[in-house]
């Protein structure tokens, strides 16, 4: 591996790929950095599914890498996810998806690389993505990272490519939701994309004005939840909108039994927790549990709604395209001043280098000073309350 890449009238090999995760409008990216790669002199390929077109050539009609020539990326329809194909969800430093055990294949990828005389590498990439890249890093390839990302979780930028895209169809779908619960004086318990972070489902509540927004930075008292969401709703307005990452975490007092009756609210087998509050573990059906929980509490009929991973197939939204041909051309503009072990990072109105040591191992979460948080609150979003541990 080289430690220095050289101005544009030396040619250069570089190379591009994509990690686990689709989304849609990678083209975009691909098509940014190849343009500028060309303008300096520069070849670029593209390498198959991740690192898989690298180590598994023989599985590839074309051999695994792609010579992106200027009429294969005048071709590429810019709103499509990706014609590399994204790597599976396996860590290269430790595959276990063999009969072999932990496999490492760090070692493998960098004699590949230099075999193909691939003197840099450009990645598109999630959280996880980095820190491999990081390594990889570590142990001599140049490399440029892309962040990628639905929850824009990612740390040292606003905006990671893929989430304004998502953003836009949530709000979308969670218009027609609300309209929805309005007709069928209900409420609607809609889940979003967050794991890790409530970038999506907070933004996207302020934009349809939701009762609720839960988020996983900010653990949820259900009780203390559902005496606000029952206040909100009268006989004029008889219909709700709870907006729930899907990394929510749920608390409810220890259930009781009513009086005059021998019906028990009771909690799934799987809640654990102290004696005074005990815990309701949603694993992935996180709309659903809650729906069923405020429906006992309140008395009011609820419809739980999944469109968290229809986000992935929406078509990309104009600053998303701008984003993705900003990313692609920036990582070449990167490699062309010799960084090295870097990630592109937008931080309006700019595009910066910042060192994979910088954004590895952290998490771009809401925190209490969010402004987006007092937009909320002063719309009379409910979204739980910072100060306490358990809200």
């Amino acid at each position: 591996m080289i430690k220095h890449v050289g101005h544009g009238g030396i040619i250069r090999r570089i190379a591009i790929n994509v990690g686990a995760g689709y989304l849609p409008g990678i083209n975009t990216i691909i098509t940014g950095a190849s343009q500028a790669a060309g303008l300096m002199g520069w070849e670029i390929v593209g390498m198959r599914d991740g690192f898989e077109g690298l180590l598994h050539p023989d599985c590839y009609p074309d051999g695994g890498l792609v010579t992106l020539s200027p009429q294969i990326v005048a071709a590429l329809d810019l709103s499509e996810g990706g014609t590399l194909g994204q790597s599976p969800r396996v860590d290269p430093f430790h595959d276990t998806s063999s009969n072999n055990g932990t496999v490492d294949h760090s070692d493998e990828i960098l004699k590949r690389l230099k075999e193909e005389n691939i003197d840099a590498l450009i990645s598109v990439v999630g959280n996880q993505g980095l820190g491999i890249l990081y390594k990889l890093h570590r142990k001599g390839l140049h490399t440029v990272c892309i962040p990628k990302s639905i929850e824009n979780d990612i740390a040292a930028t606003s905006v990671s490519f893929g989430f304004n895209s998502a953003m836009s169809f949530t709000i979308e779908m969670l218009g027609r939701a609300r309209q929805a619960a309005r007709s069928a004086r209900k409420i609607a318990v809609v889940e979003v994309i967050g794991k890790q972070a409530g970038w999506l489902a907070l933004q996207a509540g302020i934009a349809v004005s939701a009762d609720v927004v839960l988020m996983p930075e900010i653990p949820c008292n259900l009780n203390m939840l559902a005496r606000r969401l029952d206040e909100k709703i009268s006989h004029r307005r008889p219909y709700g909108l709870v907006i729930v990452a899907e990394g929510v975490k749920l608390f409810k007092k220890p259930p009781v039994e009513k009086s005059g009756s021998s019906r028990i609210v009771s909690l799934p087998p799987e809640a654990t927790g102290e004696a005074s509050e005990q815990v309701i573990v949603p694993f992935e059906k996180t709309a659903e549990t809650l729906a069923r929980e405020l429906q006992l509490l309140i008395d009011r009929e609820t419809y739980p709604l999944v469109i968290g991973p229809w986000a992935r197939a929406e078509s990309p939204t104009a600053v998303d395209l701008q984003l993705g041909m900003a990313y692609g051309a920036g990582a070449i503009q990167a490699l062309k001043n010799s960084k090295n072990g870097v990630m592109v990072a937008f931080m309006p109105p700019e595009i910066k280098y910042v060192p994979l040591t910088e954004v590895i191992d952290k998490v771009r979460i809401v925190t209490a000073d969010s402004e987006f948080l007092n937009i909320a609150g002063s719309l009379g979003i409910y979204y739980g309350n910072f100060s306490s541990k358990k809200l």
